[in-house]
């Protein structure tokens, strides 16, 4: 629903750690378009009581994704899609 009401967003996260791993993947079924992936030490909410994962593996991650029928895509902090080969990268521009 926000996705139309609030077409000037471009992106609404999923953040998997705030809303536990299922409820994010829901989140991709019901229009969310990004998921953190990409956590180094999560604080602020397992100081709140949190009781979700601080880390989740990459196969882990790709995995939920295309369960909640998403195609995973690597990115840049500008939405931009990356490729990844072995221990390189290319910004897909």
């Amino acid at each position: 629903m926000a996705r139309l009401l609030l077409d000037n967003i471009a992106h609404i996260k999923a953040y998997w750690i705030m809303m536990t791993p299922r409820i994010a993947q829901i989140a991709l079924r019901f229009g969310a378009d990004d998921i953190d992936g990409t956590v180094v030490q999560e604080k602020i909410y397992h100081d709140a009581g949190a009781t979700t994962s601080q880390s989740m593996r990459r196969g882990e991650l790709l995995q939920l994704i295309r369960k909640a029928g998403r195609e995973p895509v690597e990115r840049d902090t500008l939405y931009r899609a990356v490729e990844r080969r072995d221990a390189t990268f290319t910004v897909l521009v």
